[in-house]
């Protein structure tokens, strides 16, 4: 995941044509101007001449969706297409902050040179930047198109499949512990659609299409069934994964998640949250999110964790953030769906969880035909993350006990 954060910036009618849209050749310049000053707020605009190499351009294109006007403040961000051995392909969303429209998007290619001009390799400081080395072995981010979206994935491993979705508003790094210590399974950890290093589409953000994009990421990866583990929102996505494709579906964890849907009040505090974002940005969404999100202790004992969750949450692109509100607010009830299931289930819950309390944990598994539940101590709404031993011990334990089944 890319270390910079968007950046807002807003158009002047300098800027702008004769119909007063921004100008086309302007355009690159906002990408240009979000990139350098995301630099200045991260590591510092001088992070290539401390690692003596100079990105230089060797390709750069603009996908134009919908114009930009003058006083438009549009937020945007820098994400990791490919990483070569001497070469950055970085793809850049603006996005309207007003209503969530994703106006344009840039694809940019650049290679590393030396001081000489000469093509250099990509020093690891600066392939740590923007989210690590990428390339096609397993293990290692790739990108997958499944039809209406590309998404990004961490894949490793063999074995039976463990499908890994993350929450909200989040993205692969949640399961950064299990993708490394579930060995003798062939762990796949994406980032749903809008979020982490996914394609960010202008619209389209349902549970359903959620589910269907994962099922499209399995027929890619040749997987025709696996465990489905999904924590909070990425629970709501493994019930519409049972609704719309349960063949593909040979168990499931459910994690510091619920069944039921938004009644009224829950729906009105998704409307405020999506105005929030849209008026103030996701960083306030974050700053809003942020202590529920995380246990007592947590806060208390690993402040470093609190900020790491803090900044993922800050640079999820604010198209992703108000179409996964959107997708939470509308989803359906998936209570009807508990006394049918017929896979073996784990729930797992935070014992500091406020979110989804562990009394509505053991409703859903009292609810589910054998279903087991492990309650995770001091640990809140983020159990992979504030306790990531204790969350990975737990599914290795279930997942050993059904390895047969999956296969």
């Amino acid at each position: 995941m890319s270390r910079l954060p968007s950046i807002e910036i807003t158009i002047y009618p300098y800027e702008c044509d004769a119909y007063g849209h921004l100008n086309e050749a302007a355009w690159l310049v906002v990408f240009e101007r979000a990139r350098w000053e995301a630099l200045a707020r991260g590591p510092g605009s001088d992070f290539f001449r401390r690692n003596r190499v100079w990105p230089a351009v060797r390709r750069a294109t603009v996908e134009f969706r919908k114009p930009a006007f003058p006083g438009d403040v549009l937020s945007v961000d820098v994400h990791l297409e490919k990483l070569g051995r001497t070469s950055i392909e970085l793809k850049q969303h603006a996005v309207r902050v007003s209503d969530g429209a994703v106006l344009a998007e840039a694809n940019l290619v650049f290679v590393m040179i030396d001081g000489e001009g000469r093509p250099v390799a990509v020093p690891d400081e600066v392939a740590a930047l923007f989210g690590g080395r990428v390339s096609t072995r397993p293990g290692e981010m790739v990108r997958y198109d499944v039809g209406q979206v590309t998404l990004a994935a961490d894949v490793r491993g063999d074995g039976p499949a463990l499908l890994l979705v993350h929450g909200f508003p989040l993205d692969r790094v949640l399961w950064t512990h299990q993708v490394a210590t579930l060995a003798g399974w062939r762990r796949i950890a994406p980032d749903l659609r809008g979020l982490g290093a996914s394609d960010v589409p202008a619209d389209g953000y349902t549970m359903a299409a959620y589910a269907d994009d994962l099922a499209r990421l399995l027929d890619r990866l040749r997987v025709p069934r696996a465990v489905v583990a999904g924590l909070s929102m990425g629970g709501y996505v493994a019930f519409e994964m049972l609704r719309r494709h349960r063949v593909r579906v040979a168990g499931l964890i459910l994690m510091d998640t619920r069944a039921d849907a938004d009644g009224p009040e829950a729906r009105a505090a998704r409307d405020a949250m999506i105005r929030l974002a849209q008026e103030e940005g996701v960083r306030a969404v974050a700053e809003r999110l942020l202590p529920r999100l995380m246990g007592r202790s947590t806060q208390q004992t690993q402040p470093h964790l609190v900020e790491q969750v803090r900044e993922m949450m800050g640079r999820a692109p604010l198209a992703g953030v108000v179409g996964a509100l959107q997708a939470m607010r509308g989803r359906a009830d998936a209570t009807p769906l508990l006394a049918g299931i017929d896979v073996p289930t784990l729930v797992v819950v935070g014992q500091e969880d406020e979110m989804t309390p562990p009394a509505v944990a053991r409703a859903m598994t009292d609810a589910i035909p054998s279903a087991a539940m492990t309650v995770i101590p001091s640990a809140g709404h983020l159990a992979p993350l504030e306790a990531p031993t204790a969350v990975s011990r737990v599914c290795a334990e279930f997942l050993e006990s059904m390895r047969e089944s999956v296969r």
